[in-house]
């Protein structure tokens, strides 16, 4: 080797390893108080950001889900004379052409065992 005037360096040794018990798994004190803080952190934020989404969609028991939402209160008034002779109107609140039935509530029905039907209104025959 060359001479630089330096002493020679001790050789380099690993650092040692923990010792691994038989599942080759072990948590020392400093490490569970690290761990529990963390994992209550992430179940606790996952709680809250499932509870905030699924509160987004939709409130419990809700039925209209998506007709004139920006109104504190959904109300249509028609006069008897301009109904004609027969009027179809929606009361499943699934409608496309509400607040006239278009048949969503046969779907809706089918999907959920449940039984409504349109709000029909006709003159009395003279």
């Amino acid at each position: 080797m060359t001479s630089s005037g330096l002493p020679p360096m001790p050789p380099l040794s690993a650092p040692p390893l923990p010792a691994l018990s038989s599942s080759g798994f072990r948590l020392s004190k400093e490490h569970l108080v690290v761990a529990v803080p963390v994992a209550v952190v992430a179940a606790v934020g996952g709680f809250l950001v499932g509870h905030y989404l699924t509160g987004r969609s939709c409130k419990k028991g809700q039925v209209n889900t998506c007709v004139s939402k920006d109104s504190p209160k959904v109300v249509h008034s028609f006069d008897m004379e301009d109904i004609g002779t027969k009027a179809v109107y929606c009361r499943c609140w699934k409608s496309k052409k509400f607040p006239y039935c278009d048949g969503a509530h046969t779907k809706h029905n089918e999907e959920t065992g449940d039984n409504v039907g349109p709000l029909i209104i006709k003159k009395k025959d003279a």
